[in-house]
């Protein structure tokens, strides 16, 4: 049931790129004719049609005579197919990412988080990547046994463990 007061996309709206270009057209695939993205489609290209003929070459081996020649002669075209499926998935990936000039509106963060004496962008925007907090663990002890040989292993590891950056042959025991 449509909603009071939405708007319908133009007549000519393409859902996937989210552009208002005729879908088909160079307009609605602009972004797919970037330098780079010349570089995929002519590498998928080329991988297609090597893989394609290595499948052929195989083929014509294993027609020869030569039993092993089967399997190749199956692998150069799955390797084509899984090819062509990447290069489907970043098509399709690149169609569906939003225009750069229509960002996504983030939430603005709590009170309590918030840094008082930064521009009002920096208070509401989260950084692209979080750093990874290190957890500290806590030492377990072992008691000495019965066996010297082990005991002396287990504080070579606790020594090894209280001193990261060095080196076995550092050991002072």
């Amino acid at each position: 049931m449509p909603t009071r007061g939405a708007t319908k996309p133009p007549r000519h709206h393409d859902t996937v790129s989210g552009s208002d270009a005729v879908p088909g057209t160079l307009g609605a695939m602009r972004r797919l004719w970037t330098p780079a993205w010349i570089v995929r489609h002519v590498a998928m290209v080329v991988l297609v049609v090597g893989f394609l003929g290595l499948g052929w070459w195989q083929l014509s081996r294993a027609a020869g005579g030569n039993p092993i020649s089967w399997g190749y002669a199956v692998e150069w075209p799955v390797f084509a197919g899984f090819v062509v499926f990447v290069w489907w998935r970043e098509v399709r990936h690149q169609l569906r990412d939003t225009e750069a000039a229509d960002p996504v509106a983030v939430p603005e963060s709590p009170p309590a988080m918030a840094v008082p004496d930064s521009p009002p962008a920096a208070r509401t925007a989260r950084p692209a990547v979080r750093r990874p907090i290190r957890a500290t663990r806590a030492g377990v002890t072992v008691p000495d046994g019965d066996d010297p040989e082990l005991t002396a292993y287990n504080r070579y590891l606790r020594w090894l463990t209280e001193n990261p950056g060095a080196r076995p042959g550092d050991y002072p025991g």
